[in-house]
């Protein structure tokens, strides 16, 4: 995991690396909304080859009311970023039924339709409106 993240952009603290997922979201075209965070302890990103690293004090169960969704964001999140997707995405799960299945891959319609892909690692793709993920839902 060291080697990941060789090179990369480092902000420690949850104000300056809340900055720094945040930045990245709208860089790469992703709902502000989509990593709800909370003490934040590092947030890390390496330019060349697109992986990004979170970590934070606990975990933190987010409901997106306009869906009605229950996501589970663990103590530590890691994937890698790119236009308006995350892929090989680990730590982060959203309940099904009683189940919570592993997200691996989140991606936004290009060109837009309004449409978000959350992909799991059993490979079930389920789809949401992006207005769901905006920064304060």
């Amino acid at each position: 995991m060291a080697a990941e993240k060789e090179g990369g952009i480092v902000k420690k603290g949850h104000e300056e690396g809340l900055k720094l997922a945040v930045s990245l979201l709208k860089k790469f075209e992703l709902p502000e909304g989509l990593l709800p965070l909370a003490n934040v302890v590092e947030v890390g990103y390496v330019e060349s080859t697109g992986y990004m690293w979170i970590v934070q004090q606990n975990k933190v169960e987010h409901e997106f009311k306009m869906i009605s969704k229950l996501v589970s964001y663990d103590t530590e999140i890691n994937g890698y970023v790119d236009k308006m997707k995350i892929k090989k995405l680990r730590g982060v799960k959203a309940k099904e039924l009683m189940l919570w299945p592993p997200v691996s891959e989140i991606k936004v319609d290009d060109p837009p339709t309004g449409k978000i892909h959350f992909k799991s690692l059993a490979g079930i793709t389920k789809t949401f409106p992006v207005e769901a993920f905006a920064a304060g839902q």
